[in-house]
């Protein structure tokens, strides 16, 4: 029955695991970097996305990338070129992604996936599922998309709290971090695809 394997350890071990790799902190300047463009982000609307895409995936994602003949290294190296994308953007201030969508869909895409609900989120997702009762992870992910809702709504005090310089000096701060995180998810999923 749910519910009924609830641990506390469990939650905080899973909650850290998942705020660690969701770093919604370090997505920031990202989300700066959208409001800049001129894109509405919706905090409700990304977080919801991202959640709903998390929960399906931690039901179906194996089913998922089976059916499309997919496996979960092959998804993180695309989803790693994506990261190192955008992180090419942020460290030489440079326009690669055009993003010409409806309005507010910069909520969607990229924050609600991939920055949210991307691959190294999925990969984890599978792995704390082989190791900790269902109920602990979706308790931990949901508190986890909470605190992901309350740093995008207060993106702007943010911003305003550490001005224009810090900001620049922030998005290429983590730019680097998040160049350095595409290598590392590209290096250590190309080498079994090969």
């Amino acid at each position: 029955m749910l519910f009924m394997n609830i641990s506390l350890l469990q939650i905080t071990s899973a909650f850290m695991v998942l705020f660690a790799i969701i770093d919604i902190l370090g997505s920031i300047p990202i989300i700066l970097n959208i409001n800049q463009k001129e894109q509405v982000v919706h905090a409700f609307r990304a977080s919801i996305v991202a959640l709903t895409i998390l929960l399906v995936f931690l039901f179906l994602g194996e089913w998922v990338l089976k059916l499309f003949r997919v496996d979960i290294q092959s998804f993180a190296v695309a989803g790693s070129l994506i990261t190192f994308i955008y992180a090419i953007e942020m460290i030489l201030d440079v326009e690669i992604v055009r993003n010409q969508a409806p309005e507010g869909s910069a909520s969607i895409v990229p924050l609600a996936f991939p920055l949210i609900a991307g691959p190294g989120s999925f990969t984890t997702l599978l792995s704390l599922r082989a190791e900790y009762a269902i109920e602990n992870i979706i308790i931990a992910l949901i508190l986890n998309i909470i605190f992901v809702y309350i740093v995008i709504r207060s993106t702007s005090k943010i911003a305003k709290f550490i001005g224009e310089g810090g900001i620049y000096v922030l998005r290429k701060f983590f730019g680097i971090i998040l160049l350095a995180i595409s290598v590392k998810l590209f290096t250590t999923n190309i080498g079994s695809l090969l």
